[in-house]
């Protein structure tokens, strides 16, 4: 990797940057997960760690393979939609994509112990994968900006170097297209803007996923204790079109009429992390459950390629292309822990409640040669530990059942724009049961909030507030045998 490319933007600050680096927003990206999986699981807001029985709780208290009577097969394809309105100075824009997937498809095996004075009533294996998290949008931003342009950073990237000396990956870019040309006799750069009143428009498209093939092994003590664990094996894909422009909509501006700067990024990982949990039948309506999760040890792959199109008067017309870089590297999320309590209400109601901490201090990247202490000691001073609440019920009307559920994210920053920065989620589902074929339906709506700057704010400290909506639709189809 060019290290005067990815020291050039500066470290931490919470913004699109100008050229793509490896920073505490991919480990943030990947630490952050959601309640996928199962459509019962989804519509209880992920809300069953003391409960189980589902595929679902594999990835999250693996003591719940012990609940399961009967060996079952499952999967759930599921309907993602994510809408993003972007407010930027006195514009604002509406963007969102949709996207189709498999939130889970598994197995998972009983084994009744029979003639045994042991005490274990059976051991139970699973196999399968569980989706932990989402990468679907597009975010469009765009407003008239008056007084400045992204073209002013490249500028002052540049001084002090002569132009064979210039970043493939950003400034030589601008200065191959004609964007930015140095002052005779100096080291010191210009633009071709000479007054400013274009529109910036940025828009950022990723999709992908992250998901996680679970291994698992449970047994079941006296109808008491459940105890269970999980090999996690981590599969990840993030793919970003990054795509910024400017242009003189107004016919204005000598000399210019509009640029686009584009960044291409595909993020890959491959990771294992293990988990712990463990289930207590206090009484026959009162549950507990605890689980612990391991570090998430993730082998990444990233490429990338940028590109700069300029089309100034008089048509003339300039393009420059990076070329492709590439990187390899580790990312280690935090640990994880998760207390849990249900109530079972005259065997037709069941509450689960359960607090998850998460210490995102923990997180980190890593290189050989290692170019990530700045990354990592941000992380360390800007980000905190932080607690997620998720609330779950479910009514029994056999054969039907009616699911509510609601989940509080902690926001994981110390300070700065987002340190508010909670997400909610409201759940419901129903579900029907026979002894040998159930199917659930789940709804899931999410909302947050979080804010940035379009770029460097150095140059640009005009806030762009970006308002998150998502809403799936889950369904599971599963049979019992």
């Amino acid at each position: 990797m060019n290290r005067k490319h990815f020291f050039s933007i500066g470290i931490g600050i919470l913004c699109t940057l100008t050229s793509y680096s490896q920073n505490d927003a991919d480990v943030m990206r990947y630490s952050q997960l959601t309640f996928g999986g199962t459509a019962r699981f989804n519509s209880m807001a992920g809300s069953m760690g003391a409960l189980g029985g589902d595929f679902s709780t594999l990835s999250f208290n693996p003591a719940g393979i012990g609940l399961f009577r009967k060996s079952e097969f499952s999967f759930s394809p599921s309907l993602f939609l994510k809408n993003t309105s972007s407010t930027y100075r006195d514009g604002t824009n509406s963007d969102g994509r949709l996207n189709f997937n498999f939130g889970n498809i598994g197995i998972v095996g009983t084994f009744p112990l029979k003639n045994t004075s042991s005490g274990w009533n059976s051991l139970n294996f699973g196999f399968g994968y569980n989706r932990t998290n989402n990468f679907y949008n597009r975010i469009t931003t765009s407003a008239f900006n008056k007084t400045g342009s992204l073209l002013d950073t490249y500028v002052a990237d540049a001084e002090g170097h002569k132009p064979k000396d210039l970043d493939d990956f950003s400034t030589g870019l601008a200065y191959d297209a004609y964007l930015i040309d140095p002052i005779k006799d100096s080291t010191k750069y210009t633009h071709v803007i000479p007054h400013y009143g274009e529109l910036q428009t940025r828009t950022i498209q990723t999709k992908g996923a992250m998901g996680e093939i679970a291994v698992s092994f449970g047994g079941n003590y006296k109808d008491r204790l459940f105890i269970g664990a999980t090999l996690g094996v981590v599969k990840l894909k993030y793919l970003e079109e990054y795509a910024f422009r400017e242009t003189d909509d107004k016919d204005t501006i000598k000399g210019f009429k509009s640029f686009t700067y584009r960044q291409n990024i595909l993020s890959s990982g491959t990771g294992i992390n293990f988990k712990v949990g463990v289930i207590v039948k206090a009484t026959d309506w009162l549950r507990f459950g605890a689980a612990v999760h391991s570090p998430t040890k993730i082998s990444m792959s990233d490429s990338y390629t940028y590109s700069m199109n300029a089309d100034l008067e008089n048509n003339f017309v300039k393009s420059a292309t990076s070329p492709e870089g590439t990187f390899n590297y580790t990312l280690t999320t935090p640990f994880r822990a998760i207390g849990s309590i249900a109530f079972v209400i005259n065997k037709r109601g069941l509450l689960n409640a359960e607090y998850e901490y998460v210490n995102y201090k923990n997180g980190y990247l890593n290189s050989s040669p290692d170019v990530f202490s700045d990354v990592n000691s941000y992380i360390r001073k800007e980000y905190v530990s932080a607690g997620n609440i998720r609330i779950g019920g479910e009514m029994r009307f056999d054969p039907i059942s009616f699911r509510l559920g609601y989940a509080l994210y902690g926001s994981p920053f110390a300070s700065g724009l987002n340190k508010s920065a909670n997400r909610s989620s409201y759940t419901a589902g129903i579900g029907y049961r026979k002894d040998s074929f159930f199917i659930d339906g789940a709804f899931v709506l999410t909302s947050y909030t979080d804010n940035s700057y379009l770029y460097n704010p150095a140059f640009n400290n005009f806030v762009v507030r970006n308002n998150y909506t998502t809403t799936s639709l889950i369904f599971t189809i599963g049979f019992r045998f």
